[in-house]
């Protein structure tokens, strides 16, 4: 059934590329059409259209090949750049079309398809080389070149120097038998294809593809067999020793047998090298995504042992960012093999990237302050910290904001810019705990009492086991405003806050008792009045106290004019 499911897709995917290559041969695609990431030349004259798309040397093997597909030998003539006429030069047009499908090699996509051709040798810059073939007499360059033809214009011909060589290339083909096929499906063509290619094309990749899936499933069966019987353990899991993306690439080296020895034509055997190359870019692709995430559960199980889940979100992260990048790759190859300009494609993905980083420039900001956070490790789920006005339990960290669970309770999430700015003060991650009390005793207080105090006091720290022994200070330090303060000074190991606060408790209580026992008192803040002495009613007071004060101007006229 699996099996079944998976040559379904296979089948959908073939029949994908079967459409594409329709739409290669299609008159979209003939040499008259311009061909997609060709860009016309600047400040140049504009070259005059051939009507057989002879202008750029793809264009005039395109046209050569669609015209002795069709049996247009009249018209596969104006090609070549012979002396030859009538009979003969369609006999020569027949011979170069067998040798060009039989034995060229299939890279029609790298043919310039500029009027000024490829320039590759700057001593003969109107010449174009369009491959090479093996012969008995070594190796034969085919060459298309630049060729005045009137009121056509300069237009691009299949070299006289190459002609020459095609009739002896030719018989060397029929000698080895390379040219016949069965007639029918040789003579019965769709798309400038013939039958038994369109055949070789659908039914080759799927059933390809089912050779080694069955061949992954028996392989499969006879390690797994040998595994559980040398080990001795029957339940060891079944292994997988060809995945997915290895059959793809064992699917494209395969497809390359077929396109050299069943004698496919030259536009079957580029297509066929296409197909090979997206799925050899895809089982690329595919394996790399698979190593990456097999790196990422690796480095997951290291980070799970070390308690450092904060750095997953992180490698996912990174992983999913890999893995976009690791498609995006794929596709420019894609694109770059089928011949699109990727110049004005990057510029617009980087104006575009520019415009998406501007819109999301605070997540942008969020995101980074929490790799900053989680690699600098400032933060770990369950501390407690306190952060401004606000104290809490971390319980989760992302990448764009950190949940803190507040005191009362709550749930705040906080975005990770604003901590990577912010001061953090980590609570839990106190290793001692400060003791630091002050003790205010009444003005009554005397020295000797003070110093029985402070010695008491500070036995009591020497003998504590959950003290820092090293830290102990207890000192009569200050004469305060309405008693005298002690002042103890320890650090206290305990093993969190609530412990801390117990040992705490038990001290306090022993130091009231030793202030007890010397006979003080704990001060409270009071204030102290002074009262002068009262005059007794007898005493005579002084005849300056008696005297009235002298009277004002108003007072002396209001009292005459009574």
């Amino acid at each position: 059934m699996k099996v079944s499911i998976a040559y379904a897709k296979l089948l959908s995917v073939s029949t994908l590329f079967v459409l594409l290559s329709v739409l290669l041969l299609s008159p979209s695609a003939s040499p008259q059409a311009p061909v997609p990431g060709s860009n016309p030349p600047e400040n140049k004259v504009e070259v005059p259209k051939d009507t057989l798309g002879r202008e750029t040397p793809r264009g005039a093997v395109l046209g050569f090949l669609n015209a002795a597909h069709k049996g247009n030998n009249e018209i596969a003539v104006l090609y070549l750049n012979t002396p030859l006429r009538g009979s003969d030069a369609e006999k020569l047009a027949r011979q170069l079309s067998v040798v060009l499908d039989r034995r060229l090699p299939p890279r029609l996509n790298l043919l310039s398809a500029k009027p000024e051709g490829s320039l590759s040798d700057p001593l003969n810059p109107n010449q174009d080389l369009v491959g090479t073939i093996d012969t008995n007499n070594g190796e034969l360059s085919i060459f298309v070149e630049r060729v005045d033809r009137g009121k056509s214009g300069m237009v691009w011909l299949f070299s006289s120097k190459t002609l020459k060589a095609i009739p002896d290339a030719f018989q060397e083909l029929r000698a080895t038998g390379q040219d016949v096929f069965p007639e029918f499906l040789v003579r019965t063509r769709i798309g400038n294809i013939s039958l038994f290619e369109w055949l070789v094309l659908i039914i080759g990749p799927p059933l390809l593809y089912l050779i080694t899936a069955l061949l992954n499933r028996f392989l499969n069966l006879v390690v797994g067999f040998l595994r559980r019987k040398i080990g001795n353990n029957p339940n060891l899991p079944q292994p997988e020793l060809l995945p997915k993306p290895v059959r793809l690439l064992l699917l494209a080296l395969a497809i390359r047998w077929p396109r050299s020895e069943i004698g496919l034509s030259l536009l079957a055997r580029q297509i066929w090298s296409a197909i090979a190359f997206v799925i050899f870019v895809a089982a690329c692709v595919w394996l790399l995504i698979l190593l990456s995430g097999g790196i990422e559960r690796y480095l997951l199980r290291q980070v799970q042992n070390r308690n450092l889940q904060g750095i997953a979100s992180v490698l996912r992260l990174t992983r999913r960012v890999v893995d976009i990048m690791l498609a995006f790759a794929g596709c420019l190859l894609i694109l770059f093999y089928f011949g699109v300009n990727l110049t004005a494609a990057l510029a617009g993905l980087g104006v575009g990237g520019i415009a998406v980083a501007l819109a999301a420039q605070k997540t942008l900001e969020n995101v980074i302050g929490g790799i900053s956070i989680i690699l600098d490790k400032a933060m770990s789920v369950g501390d407690t910290l306190k952060l401004g006005d606000l104290t809490g339990t971390i319980e989760d960290i992302g990448l764009r904001s950190t949940r803190i669970r507040t005191l009362d309770r709550t749930m705040v999430v906080v975005p990770n810019g604003q901590i990577a700015n912010a001061t953090i003060e980590t609570l839990s991650a106190r290793d001692k705990f400060w003791f630091h009390p002050v003790i205010s005793l009444r003005f009554e207080t005397s020295p000797a009492q003070i110093l029985s105090i402070v010695a008491r006091i500070r036995k009591l720290l020497f003998e504590c086991s959950s003290i820092e022994t090293d830290s102990v200070r207890v000192r009569f330090f200050r004469l305060g405003a309405y008693s005298f303060d002690l002042d103890i000074f320890g650090y206290l190991f305990a093993r969190d806050w609530n412990h801390f606060l117990e040992i705490q408790e038990t001290l306090l209580l022993d130091i009231m008792d030793i202030v007890k026992q010397a006979g003080a008192d704990i001060a409270f803040p009071s204030q102290t009045m002074y009262f002068s002495r009262k005059l007794d009613e007898r005493e005579e007071l002084p005849a300056a106290v008696l005297t009235p004060a002298p009277k004002s101007a108003l007072e002396k006229t209001a009292t005459k004019s009574a």
